[in-house]
């Protein structure tokens, strides 16, 4: 193991969560995710499943942990059942988790190997009435390919039809939303990597460069410091390329005068950083980069100081709204008959500001958690306010992660340059 795994101590408040809302007589089962192949007999690098290395800390391919609060026998309360291994398996592709190894890790006394889950789980469901499966319920999913989850969900069914069937992610979303402070351990060690990355990536930027060439520093400086690499696929995107939000191709050459956005975040232990920010090719902003440049700096403030717990993520956005109206007004982008005019559904700021400015973050980069909720203190979000401007082949994004506080927030990456000024020195220094 490359990182090293928050304290099991973790692992156990957050299974006694679930244990604490399961009703009598309940049982919830969790699968690791699928080693996803590629073409041939290629395999994609093992992810896995988020709900289970929340409740268990076990960061290996075919496991599955069982929660049975109320059962007779305490030594069956939570058990962690793990691949077996053999010689053939160590061979080619290294030891597997003892049972040893997956009790320190989880703090669950009970591990057993895969082979036994079968008769075991008959055995619980015999004295259990109701069923608490796992689903993927992101707003955003995209479920179209069949998980370890949902192939247990069918088979489960099929054998058990009489118990009575419910969803566990409603409340899985409630408790990852709100952070335990050995998470934001992790979360804060994602975002220093991705400060080591970005001063080193201060010192490579110049024009000529290619944008995979500042791609390759990053995951170099990712990869060194023990992470396994990107949190998601990054934005590299010089000129123009700023304006398409999702632009992953980073190919192009980064042009002397141009901007340079980047969208990039370590991930380290399964959590994530997700930072934005915008550098001047040449070292230098211009007069008109420097304006919303500041702009966008000044909106990303305002915002986080809106951020607080009581409003909801959609209230907090329309205000965010109001903030990017006024400075688009400011530089020319907007006047006042365009705001007179404009669909209430789509307000006009959107031509140059047209995501949103917030969102959950976490094991996830897009992590867990309803808009329509009001925000809790120990909530981790993005803060990402941009604008951009096609016809000036310019695109400029900030972004930090913060932890709400009861009063204020902290600044996971306050560290990270995000000043106009200590850009450019650093860059020419």
């Amino acid at each position: 193991m490359r990182y090293q795994p928050a304290p099991a101590s973790l692992y156990k408040k957050n299974r006694k969560k679930i244990e604490n809302k399961l009703p009598s007589k309940a049982i919830a089962v969790f699968h690791s995710n699928d080693i996803l192949p590629t073409n041939a007999d290629g395999t994609m690098r093992f992810r896995q499943n988020n709900d289970l290395l929340y409740l268990c800390g076990v960061d290996q391919e075919e496991t599955v942990l069982v929660i049975c609060p109320d059962f007779p026998d305490p030594n069956l309360r939570e058990i962690l059942f793990i691949k077996p291994t053999s010689e053939h398996i160590a061979v080619w592709e290294g030891p597997k988790l003892t049972k040893a190894e997956a009790t320190s890790l989880s703090g669950i006394r009970t591990v057993k190997w895969t082979t036994d889950f079968e008769q075991i789980f008959h055995t619980l469901m015999a004295l259990s009435k109701h069923v608490f499966l796992n689903t993927n319920d992101h707003l955003r999913a995209d479920v179209t390919v069949e998980t370890r989850d949902a192939r247990f969900i069918k088979s489960c069914k099929e054998r058990h039809p009489l118990h009575e069937y419910h969803r566990v992610s409603p409340m899985m979303h409630a408790f990852r939303s709100v952070k335990e402070p050995e998470e934001i351990v992790q979360l804060q060690k994602a975002c220093d990597l991705t400060e080591q990355a970005f001063r080193r990536v201060l010192a490579f930027v110049k024009p000529g460069v290619r944008e995979y060439e500042i791609e390759a520093e990053f995951v170099h400086a990712f990869v060194k410091s023990g992470s396994r690499g990107f949190a998601y696929e990054p934005i590299i995107a010089s000129g123009k390329n700023a304006c398409v939000l999702h632009y992953i191709e980073n190919n192009e050459v980064c042009q002397d005068g141009d901007l340079v956005l980047f969208d990039v975040g370590a991930e380290y232990g399964n959590y994530n950083a997700d930072m934005s920010r915008t550098l001047p090719v040449s070292g230098r902003f211009s007069k008109r980069q420097r304006q919303v440049y500041d702009a966008v700096l000044r909106v990303q403030r305002e915002a986080m100081n809106l951020l607080r717990p009581g409003i909801t993520i959609q209230a907090y956005h329309k205000e965010v709204g109001l903030i990017v109206q006024s400075e688009l007004v400011s530089l020319g982008l907007l006047d006042q008959t365009d705001i007179r005019n404009q669909d209430p559904e789509n307000p006009a700021y959107k031509t140059y500001f047209m995501h949103g400015t917030s969102h959950h973050l976490g094991l996830d980069v897009h992590d867990v958690g309803t808009m329509y909720e009001p925000l809790q203190a120990g909530m981790v979000l993005t803060v990402e306010p941009g604008i951009y401007i096609p016809q000036e082949g310019m695109g400029i994004r900030l972004e930090n992660n913060i932890v709400i506080g009861d009063n204020g927030y902290t600044d996971l990456m306050e560290n990270i340059p995000i000043d106009p000024e200590e850009i450019e020195t650093l860059m020419n220094a």
